[in-house]
């Protein structure tokens, strides 16, 4: 049997026109066409070139302006991810396509039926981040008078993503005929309504578009609070996660992956893939002062309201240059929990004003930060990857399209060259390049 080297995995998480806070104003980010086409089709096939696994887009249903800043200072507008992925379809070939839909505000039939329209068009390259919305402002939007609690956000969660499965495996693999010679266009004993009545959820099914051409788009989580690793284990084949140290991404990776075991899963039925921004430069000296010139470029206002929002809790009103005043306890935030205690660790760990602090999770938001030559870059990942950290890393370019540009001209030949990174694409399908098998239909394992 051949033994094949480990390789890992590669997102490219878009955020328009580039992951830091202030890439807008970078002299090289196309900030003018964050709504062109062009942009986007130009992003997806430079990740393609690279080899990615994936493109990525996070979402959100608000605009966020906590402080009055928001609107003015920062980039608040964002076009329909599953839209743009139906038109990056046809621009590209092998790249899988993935984008955020939130299980708090929207309901599983709609989402079931998006994605694998975006499979079928894209031949088997859809994937699914659910998330659950962590936002007041989300509520606002949506007749809702105040946020859904965090544990009814993923008990919500769970049972829509368990409807959605049964609703892409309404149609059985071989259901449609188009027999034009009989008249018969599917055969009815393959067609199953899913009859599903739970606590959030009564829905009869079956779906009107046929199984997917993956089976299922591929499942993708972002939680990593306890009740996120729960849900990632039970329902995730790829979870997109934040760590700062090398010591918790370990701790993390080896929590999640143990959790398998009960759900019949095995270890390489999910992958990790921990979030990375890299700023790369010729010299270690050239990448540092790139990072600082996008320091230096962030709105006070804006910075404070980045991260009164990334800890749900409002700094407007404290000394910008004194510490994090006290905070709740992390069981009384009903936001993002887990980024909320990352967050705050940061700061107490190396004793941060709040000034400094933004000035530190502007571009990551939490994320790991690396700023180094191509080589460098390399050896970071490798290390994590090599270390029971990570599968494979999602890649946060800081400003785009140059932050791309340059991890796809200078870190993935490094990475290639070590063999740590495919050359070229294996399978056709999203689920066949991450490694991942194309789950049974569960209505045929009942009938056969």
């Amino acid at each position: 049997m051949k033994n094949e080297k480990r390789q890992m995995n590669l997102g490219a998480f878009f955020m328009i026109p580039g992951h830091h806070v202030a890439a807008w104003r970078h002299p090289d980010s196309e900030s003018e066409d964050i709504l062109s086409f062009d942009l986007y089709k130009r992003l997806a096939t430079t990740a393609e070139r690279g080899k990615f696994d994936m493109i990525f887009f996070a979402d959100g249903y608000a605009v966020h302006d906590r402080n009055g800043a928001g609107i003015e200072q920062a980039v608040n507008i964002r076009p329909d991810p599953v839209t743009l992925l139906s038109a990056l379809a046809v621009a590209t070939k092998h790249i899988g396509l993935a984008a955020t839909a939130s299980t708090t505000y929207n309901e599983p039939f709609h989402l079931a039926r998006k994605f694998a329209t975006i499979d079928h068009l894209s031949g088997g390259r859809s994937g699914w981040n659910v998330v659950t919305s962590s936002s007041e402002a989300e509520a606002l939007n949506f007749s809702k008078t105040e946020h859904l609690a965090h544990s009814a956000r993923y008990e919500r969660a769970e049972e829509f993503v368990e409807v959605v499965k049964k609703l892409w495996d309404s149609w059985e693999d071989n259901a449609v005929l188009v027999d034009k010679k009989t008249g018969r266009f599917a055969d009815p004993s393959l067609v199953h309504h899913v009859n599903h009545n739970g606590k959030w959820f009564s829905i009869k099914g079956p779906l009107n578009i046929s199984r997917p051409v993956q089976g299922h788009p591929v499942i993708i989580q972002a939680g990593s609070s306890e009740s996120g690793r729960e849900l990632a284990a039970k329902t995730a084949e790829v979870i997109f996660t934040a760590w700062q140290t090398l010591g918790e991404a370990q701790s993390f990776y080896k929590d999640v992956k143990g959790r398998l075991k009960k759900y019949g899963r095995t270890k390489d039925s999910l992958k990790i893939m921990p979030g990375v921004f890299p700023v790369i430069g010729s010299t270690e000296k050239e990448a540092k002062e790139k990072k600082q010139y996008l320091v230096e470029l962030i709105p006070e206002e804006v910075g404070v309201g980045l991260l009164s929002s990334l800890i749900s809790y409002d700094l407007s009103s404290f000394p910008i240059d004194k510490p994090l005043p006290d905070l709740p306890d992390i069981q009384d935030i009903n936001g993002a929990k887990t980024r909320f205690q990352l967050v705050k660790d940061l700061g107490d760990r190396e004793n941060l004003t709040i000034r400094q602090l933004y000035q530190q999770i502007a571009g990551a938001r939490g994320h790991r930060e690396i700023a180094g030559t191509p080589s460098q870059i390399a050896d970071q990942l490798e290390e994590w990857f090599k270390n029971g950290a990570a599968d494979g890393f999602n890649i946060m370019p800081p400003y785009l399209p140059g932050g791309l540009d340059d991890f796809v001209d200078l870190v993935i030949p490094e990475l290639q060259e070590r063999g740590l990174f495919r050359t070229e694409y294996t399978g056709t399908t999203l689920r066949e390049n991450l490694g991942l098998l194309r789950p049974a239909n569960s209505f045929a394992k009942v009938n056969n």
